[in-house]
């Protein structure tokens, strides 16, 4: 019976802190019977020394011995070309790596006998998969850190205070989306203090919102041929123009009067639905901060928003392209992504063999074979 060896490589695209292993993650997988192997300076961004992954049993190896000896390779995001050219036929690489939009880097990986399994694959309606399930993981860092982060580019307190100069009104928030995301920053938002309103297109999400004490916005949007608003797979569909522009002559009263919003609605794969008009946000109050937790280069929910830039619009308004906060929260953010692949390595290794059956629901699905 042979041995698997998994490695954890230093991720390489700007800004990106995570890493794929915390010395936590090498520990079990240790006691699982797997070799673990780091490279240097893998977990530097999140705070992880080397020395700490040798303490709890994993090799650290330069870049070269990592891809000559690893079975698997565990990365965050998908791979820069020089990384993607050192994988060898063989291999298996699992991590982020958002294959809808990045279809080139898996057909060039496959062709060159090169096994994918990208997280971001995972059906959310597989129960016995949640262990696995990364982007909720991430998803609910980045929420948590998005009300933070509105928080702490408003002037004014989030809680109604009263003090000897007076009261102070507490802030309205306004969520946009009630996924993974939106449901961690109402939770947050409230625990500072604000009065919070969301709005989702599904309306089962309804309940999720109210239990967290906010108030969901009844809002009608028609939905074109009767079609629900959640695909197969447990994500929201991608809504039609029109549904889209109704949608957002609904919501614009409310997010005209809101002092944040935060907005969190993404489609995997795909350009994110604009929920807010730069002609809305030039109708909100001087010092007004709106968040787009779904900026990226494809777009995002907030028309003019860029991926990780900050600019205050003439009409005082702050708007933050935030597409990038579980890298904001790296330390927190890689426990939660370590302990997914913990879960699916423990999945997949049977009798010290990396077992890809292409009959297992789940197996499938990571390799593009599923319903995602």
């Amino acid at each position: 019976m042979g041995t698997v060896t998994v490695g954890a490589v230093r991720e390489r695209a700007p800004g990106e802190r995570r890493v794929a292993l915390v010395p936590e993650a090498v520990t079990l997988l240790r006691r699982a019977g797997l070799d673990v192997l780091i490279q240097t300076g893998a977990g530097s961004g999140a705070w992880f020394t080397d020395a700490e992954y040798t303490d709890a049993g994993a090799t650290v190896v330069t870049p070269d011995e990592l891809y000559a000896r690893a079975d698997a390779v565990l990365c965050v995001g998908p791979p820069d070309p020089d990384a993607a050219e050192a994988l060898r036929a063989g291999q298996t690489l699992i991590g982020l790596l958002q294959p809808l939009r990045h279809p080139a880097l898996v057909e060039d990986l496959t062709g060159r006998g090169v096994r994918t399994m990208s997280l971001d694959l995972l059906p959310r309606t597989l129960s016995r998969a949640q262990s696995m399930d990364a982007l909720t993981s991430q998803a609910a860092v980045a929420g948590y850190k998005a009300a933070l982060l509105a928080a702490d580019s408003y002037d004014r307190f989030f809680p109604m205070l009263t003090t000897a100069a007076g009261t102070m009104r507490p802030a309205q928030v306004l969520i946009l989306g009630a996924g993974v995301a939106g449901l961690q920053a109402i939770a947050t938002a409230r625990r500072l203090g604000a009065v919070v309103s969301a709005y989702d297109v599904r309306p089962a999400s309804r309940g999720e919102v109210e239990s967290l004490g906010a108030r969901f916005l009844d809002i009608q949007s028609p939905q074109e041929g009767g079609q629900e608003a959640t695909e197969l797979g447990g994500y929201a569909r991608e809504l039609t123009e029109r549904e889209q522009r109704s949608q957002r002559e609904a919501l614009d009263t409310h997010i005209a009067r809101s002092d944040i919003v935060i907005t969190t609605a993404q489609v995997p794969g795909r350009k994110p639905p604009l929920l807010v008009t730069a002609a809305v946000v030039e109708r909100m109050k001087p010092g007004s901060v709106v968040l787009d937790l779904a900026a990226s280069e494809l777009g995002g929910n907030v028309e003019g928003s860029e991926p990780d830039k900050t600019v205050v619009l003439d009409g005082g308004v702050t708007l933050i392209g935030a597409g990038h906060l579980p890298s904001a929260m790296a330390t927190a953010a890689s426990t939660a992504y370590a302990r997914n692949l913990v879960a699916l390595l423990g999945h997949l290794v049977r009798d010290g063999e990396l077992n890809l059956d292409p009959a297992d629901e789940i197996t499938a699905a990571l390799m593009g074979g599923g319903s995602s």
